[in-house]
């Protein structure tokens, strides 16, 4: 509310490794949150068109007007991780992603973006105990994907493809904040706490609002026979 109230522009980026609680902490942020003020963005691979366009056009199309908050499920970082290490990206548009990445994000900063970057960092035994929870839960299956196994197959590579776009991209002005995340919990509340800490708010005071009395005059209403109901089971 405060957000929408001072006009604010806010952008979150999410990034980690699979499994690591990205979109543990988004669902928790959002359930509390006005959903015409706060979306999440969490975008496909890129169309044969969108291949064709500048690198970050399609996540501009995503940014906040005032009062608005938009939370990036990964982000323009793909370019930097799963891009760069499975190929599907020519070394020299890698090496022009970590060249302009910097100033693109201070040009939103400029803009007045308020520009919150999030790694969360998750052990390797913490992550495969996640895996194979996705793997043996029915309900949890569809999380798991053929990207996984490639993960663990190319450790070595994402680790260093994270290490320089650390280098690159870990700027005085917009800089990464690493949230260790073998704790869900603790996660959560730590990536919480300093995301509220990062942008200024005062409580909102409203006025006092007391509920009129229904108005039925000339209502009658239909036989509740007449209407199909889902079936009673709780």
């Amino acid at each position: 509310e405060w957000v929408k109230h001072k006009g604010l522009k806010v952008v979150v980026l999410f990034e980690g490794r699979d499994a690591a609680g990205k979109g543990g902490v988004i669902k928790r942020i959002t359930e509390k949150l006005n959903h015409r003020v706060c979306r999440v963005v969490a975008l496909p691979a890129p169309t044969e068109k969108e291949k064709t366009q500048w690198y970050f056009q399609r996540y501009v199309a995503h940014l906040p007007s005032a009062g608005e908050i938009v939370l990036f499920d990964r982000s323009w970082y793909n370019r930097a991780g799963v891009e760069k290490v499975m190929g599907f990206c020519t070394p020299d548009e890698y090496e022009e992603f970590l060249r302009s990445c910097p100033e693109f994000e201070r040009m939103l900063q400029r803009s007045g973006i308020i520009l919150l970057k999030y790694w969360f960092s998750v052990s390797d035994e913490e992550q495969e105990k996640r895996f194979l929870g996705r793997i043996n839960t029915p309900i949890k299956r569809w999380k798991f994907s053929p990207m996984d196994l490639e993960s663990r197959h190319r450790w070595a590579e994402y680790s260093e493809a994270k290490d320089k776009m650390f280098a690159y991209t870990d700027t005085k002005n917009c800089p990464w904040w690493v949230v260790p995340s073998d704790s869900k919990q603790k996660a959560r509340l730590n990536c919480i706490s300093h995301l509220l800490s990062q942008i200024e708010y005062k409580a909102l005071e409203y006025p006092p609002i007391e509920l009129p009395e229904i108005n039925k005059e000339g209502y009658v209403r239909a036989p509740i026979d007449d209407q199909t109901f889902v079936p009673d089971k709780y």
